[in-house]
């Protein structure tokens, strides 16, 4: 399975719009325009077919965490220690 799969499936699953893809890139700094998004979920045989890089599913992952469960606390280096 690629990493245009992945998205793709993730888009359905989620019920994610362009806006919310690139709303979410955005929470990890990624920026992408929803142009460059698109050619990611275009069919692979198409003119503007972009593949979807490692980056770009890392920086969605990371992304969607943050937009899911929120920012995570910093831990002190007392915590650390238990």
């Amino acid at each position: 399975m690629s990493n245009n799969d992945v998205m793709k499936k993730l888009r359905v699953a989620l019920k994610l719009t362009d806006k919310d893809i690139v709303a979410i890139l955005q929470l990890v700094d990624f920026r992408i325009t929803t142009t460059e998004l698109g050619a990611i979920f275009r069919a692979e045989d198409h003119p503007n077919f972009k593949p979807c890089g490692d980056q770009i599913l890392r920086n969605f992952l990371n992304g969607l965490i943050i937009h899911k469960r929120g920012v995570m606390d910093k831990r002190s280096p007392e915590d650390k220690k238990e």
